[in-house]
């Protein structure tokens, strides 16, 4: 068996909250709740399963990047528009309203409700095309 990453526990001030914060953002489903997390699975089978901190517990914010196909960026993109969440086209928040072009893809930033960076992008970092294409 190959090693694989199964699921990440994603601290958040409200774990339902989050966890539907990112599912309508990438058209994904929220999980059924299990003791303390909300799971949202994507569609490698690798679960982010949201907790909520404990009151007063700092958040240590994280980031978190998805690949997607090029109508699941225009689908998720139009929802971060239409919501008015600021986004920015690199991690620093230096290029905000802006999308990039890396690697001859699209990708963009933005905020989750808990300060969670995060980042759809079109084409893996470093891709590059076959020369046989």
């Amino acid at each position: 068996m190959s090693v694989s990453l199964n699921h990440t526990i994603v601290h958040s001030r409200n774990n339902r909250e989050s966890a539907a914060f990112l599912a309508d953002v990438l058209g994904l489903e929220v999980g059924t709740e299990w003791g303390p997390f909300v799971p949202v699975e994507t569609g490698n089978g690798v679960t982010l399963d949201f907790a909520t901190a404990a009151p007063g517990e700092p958040i240590t914010v994280q980031h978190y990047a998805f690949l997607v196909s090029e109508a699941e960026f225009d689908a998720s993109f139009a929802k971060i528009e239409a919501a008015g969440i600021p986004y920015w086209a690199d991690p620093y928040q230096k290029h905000p309203g802006e999308i990039n072009h890396n690697d001859g893809g699209r990708g963009v930033y933005f905020l989750d409700p808990s300060g969670h960076a995060l980042e759809i992008i079109t084409r893996p970092y470093g891709y590059q095309e076959d020369a046989a294409e």
